[in-house]
């Protein structure tokens, strides 16, 4: 027993590191870049940016109060397990904005911009991709900030309605109410362009950890193509029997998934043996097992 839990703690550790990172990293693009040139974007962290702006209220309270709502809601619905990595992040969130926040202060009750003035498309930019950077990096273990992801998530548990579809309608809710702060429909599209650029980096940092790729190679020379491919790559494969539809020719399909980087070994492979083989490639979103990426729960 003594063997799975020093893995699950390890595991467990790790994960926090990682959300506590994100974390930082998010924060910064707040405090360093977002808040000083008055820009918002979807969630609820666009909604507490979006009262401060309005009220002065710092957005770190909005979000540490409403999170502890729907985090009891989370609690009662979703389990416990979800509940409590989530209100680790949501802490950590809290205190690196308060940090943040203090560090960027410009002792008149506004904040430094640190790319000088007029610099709201750059700013806009630099912000969006370190708050998706840090998101994915929580994602990446597992991890939740909470606020909307909560609601959607207990949307989609009661309702037929994707998740997708939830958050999308919130955040053009939350970015489309900047205008009756600003009256400026300028802060608006920087609102959605930071949201856009955000998920693109998400998508990102997440995909770029699992870039594998599978081939299917259609070929009489199975044996020989297999055996290569095991010996240049170390990878294994899968035999798939299969007949052509015109000549009923029977023959095996050989399916290999392997890293990006060794997808051009493998075609190489295929052209010295057999080059009137057939072969497709398909991205591969993730691959789990021996050789590739562990599974985590």
């Amino acid at each position: 027993m003594r063997k799975p839990l020093k893995a699950e703690a390890w595991t467990i550790a790790q994960d926090m590191v990682l959300i506590n990172l994100g974390m930082a990293v998010y924060d910064i693009g707040w405090a360093a870049f977002l808040l000083p040139y008055h820009i918002t974007t979807g969630g609820l962290a666009g909604l507490a940016a979006i009262i401060q702006y309005a009220s002065g209220f710092p957005m770190q309270y909005t979000i540490f109060a409403v999170n502890l709502v729907l985090l009891l809601l989370a609690w009662w619905i979703l389990g416990l397990k979800f509940a409590l990595k989530t209100l680790y992040a949501v802490i950590f969130l809290t205190a690196y904005l308060a940090l943040g926040q203090n560090l960027m202060s410009d002792g008149h009750g506004g904040f430094t911009q640190v790319l000088g003035e007029g610099q709201d498309g750059m700013a806009c930019m630099l912000g969006a991709v370190l708050n998706g950077v840090g998101i994915a990096l929580v994602f990446l273990s597992g991890g939740s900030t909470g606020g909307w992801d909560i609601l959607a998530a207990i949307t989609n548990k009661y309702r037929n309605i994707s998740l997708g579809r939830v958050l999308l309608y919130l955040d053009f809710l939350v970015i489309g109410s900047c205008w009756f702060v600003f009256n400026d429909w300028r802060m608006v599209v920087f609102g959605f362009v930071t949201l856009v650029i955000y998920t693109f980096t998400v998508d990102m940092v997440m995909n770029s950890t699992k870039q594998d790729i599978q081939l299917t190679i259609y070929t009489k020379l199975h044996e020989e193509i297999g055996d290569e491919v095991r010996r240049k790559t170390g990878h294994t494969l899968t035999l798939l029997y299969g007949e052509g539809g015109y000549s009923h020719t029977q023959m095996k399909v050989v399916v290999v998934i392997v890293h990006k980087r060794e997808a051009v070994k493998v075609l190489r492979v295929v052209r010295s043996i057999d080059p009137d083989a057939f072969v497709t490639q398909h991205r591969v979103e993730g691959a789990f097992g021996k050789g590739f990426n562990a599974i985590k729960a």
